[in-house]
Formats: C-alpha cells, structure tokens, sequence
C-alpha cells in the first residue's frame, strides 16, 4: 500500500523558504500561511494572479463576515508579506487598509483578589507558575519558557530568553517569588519531575515544558473557586502586575522595561486603570468655595 504524501505547492514552498530566511517565528509563519489559506479559500485559485480588485473584494467579504480588528489586520499583514516578499507585487496590495482597533482598558485584579486567586490554584507547579506570572509580569509564553538556569538569586534576577520580539531581557525576583520558587524546586526533585538545567515548569514529559493551555486552564479554574467575577486569564495578572507597579509609584519607564514593551505608550496605557492613582487626584471642585443652595428644586 503506497502511502499518501501531502503535496505543497511551489508557491507555499516559496514563502516558507522565505520567511526561513527572514527567521520569523513559528507562530508568525503559521499565522502568514493562515491568511493566505484563507484568501485562496475565498478566491477559489491560486493567490499568484490575484489583482488588487480580488484583495480589496476580500476585506469587504471579511468585514461583512464580522472578522474582527485584530483578525482582519494579521491577515493584511499576512497577505503583505506574500505579495511584497514572495510574489514582488506589492502594488497589489494598494487597495488594503489595515483598520483601526478599538482601545479597551485592561481586567485588571485587585491585590486582595490575586491574594485570592492563588490560595485556590490546587497544583504547586501551577501556583507557582502564576505567582511567576503575577510577581514579574511576564507573558504566560515567557513563563512555560523558563528554566532553573534562568534564575539568578545573587543578582534576584530571571532572564528571558527570546521573549517577544526575540528579544532577551531581564525580569525582577523578589525575596518572597524566589522562596516559592525554592519549595517547588524541592518539590519537584523530589519527584523526579525536574532535571538538571531542564524546565522549570516541565510538563508531564520532563524532556517537554509546560504547556500554556494547561496554565489557562488553572487560572480559570481557581478564578471560579474565588467568585471573581471578572474576565481572568493569564495576561490578566500581567496587567496587575503593571497596574500595581504604577500605584506603588514605580517609574513608567522602569515598568516599561520590565514588561518588555518596545514602545512607551503601550506602557501608559495602564494608567487609565491606576484607580490607586485616580483616587489621589485632588479635583479643581475640592479647592473651589461655592456655597451650596439648600433650597428643593421645587421651591426655586
């Protein structure tokens, strides 16, 4: 019995030798050939001969479809690097524009509720993930990446190594992260579930790290032990974390740093949720000295 081989196409083959080159991330090449699929889906033929009418025809099918923002810009940004890159068209691309996408303030929890949301994550690893997640402000991708060599106690410092962007930084270890750290590090040896310069959060192949559904799955799971009734997810405690820092008067500019933000105005954003640094603003009323009029509205 032959067995089947799936086919690639010479143009598919092409743009993934080029983004080889260009070394982008996995996640970055699926998501370009996710877009392409779907423009080939939509025109019913190769993308190859496609003109800039056939592009422009696609957007409105995808706004008239309820694609969202997000979706329909990665998918421009997508079908960008095929016709500009793979094909050398990029004029065919003319009639695409990327939309706007609407700012939505961050879920941001209270210090009594993360207090709350940790006392009721069941597992050690996955406690300690999120007290990871929560006390650095790293992505929940960040963190599965960790490894007991990342962590550095004389300098009370974790690296991160290719963090988004593919860049490495440094990520703050506070005395109260790294004991936690330490007692499931014991733990964990104990059990032969940790190896030597392996994970620090290995999944349930030691050889393989955690993954970061199973740590989605926690969160939500200890969110509802906790009745908080809020949207909580893992980038959720990254957003406190932001939010904390500002409130404890931490330089912008430190936090920036820290969370690894390239651009200092994705960083500001999280002062519109400083509620701590709201309720300290003395309002222009408080200095004003205009009576009060005690009469009811029916008698004036």
């Amino acid at each position: 019995m032959q067995s089947s081989i799936s086919t690639v196409s010479p143009l598919r083959q092409r743009m993934v030798e080029d983004m080889r080159m260009r070394k982008l991330a996995p996640k970055t090449q699926s998501a370009y050939i996710r877009a392409v699929r779907k423009f080939t889906k939509f025109l019913g033929h190769s993308p190859d001969i496609a003109t800039d009418e056939d592009l422009r025809r696609f957007q409105l099918d995808m706004v008239d479809n309820g694609t969202s923002p997000i979706t329909l810009n990665a998918t421009i940004v997508g079908l960008n690097f095929l016709f500009e890159v793979t094909l050398g068209r990029p004029e065919a691309m003319a009639k695409m524009q990327s939309v706007r996408v609407p700012l939505k303030l961050p879920v941001v929890l209270s210090k009594d509720e993360v207090t709350r949301l940790l006392g009721c994550v069941s597992h050690i690893k996955h406690q300690t993930a999120l007290s990871v997640a929560y006390g650095t402000g790293l992505r929940v991708s960040e963190v599965v990446a960790l490894k007991v060599t990342d962590i550095d106690s004389k300098r009370m410092t974790l690296r991160v190594e290719q963090g988004k962007g593919r860049k490495d930084r440094y990520a703050m270890l506070s005395p109260v992260l790294l004991e936690r750290l330490r007692v499931w590090w014991r733990v964990a040896r104990a059990q032969g579930k940790m190896l030597d310069n392996g994970w620090l959060f290995p999944g349930l192949d030691p050889l393989q790290s955690l993954g970061t559904r199973q740590l989605n799955r926690a969160i939500h799971d200890a969110a509802a032990l906790a009745q908080i009734d809020k949207r909580v997810s893992m980038h959720t405690l990254r957003h406190s974390f932001a939010t904390h820092l500002l409130e404890q008067k931490v330089d912008i500019r430190v936090i920036q740093v820290l969370l690894g933000h390239q651009r200092l105005d994705t960083t500001a954003h999280y002062v519109q949720v400083a509620t701590d640094l709201l309720r300290e603003v003395i309002s222009p009323l408080e200095t004003t000295r205009t009576p009060v009029h005690q009469q009811s509205e029916q008698a004036a």
